[in-house]
């Protein structure tokens, strides 16, 4: 499973990692994803979901009813 936020699709993204000597090399920056329980109350349920810090703190000022229907996700698969 790739490491992917649920609401938002952000994921990771491709950098060099530089040395002292200014060697470059690749590397990954991965997003930051956190295992969360959303209550949803128009399922009356909990939904555990993978979300990036920032698409927490976006459901907490839009709601996850609104967040899921712009991703266009179904919340009774979760």
């Amino acid at each position: 499973m790739s490491r992917k936020c649920d609401l938002t699709g952000k994921k990771a993204n491709n950098a060099f990692a530089i040395s002292h000597s200014h060697r470059r090399t690749k590397r990954l920056q991965q997003a930051n994803l956190q295992s969360k329980r959303v209550w949803w109350p128009e399922g009356n349920r909990w939904v555990k979901l993978r979300l990036s810090t920032k698409a927490i703190k976006t459901l907490e000022k839009k709601g996850i009813h609104a967040m899921a229907k712009e991703a266009g996700i179904d919340l009774n698969k979760y």
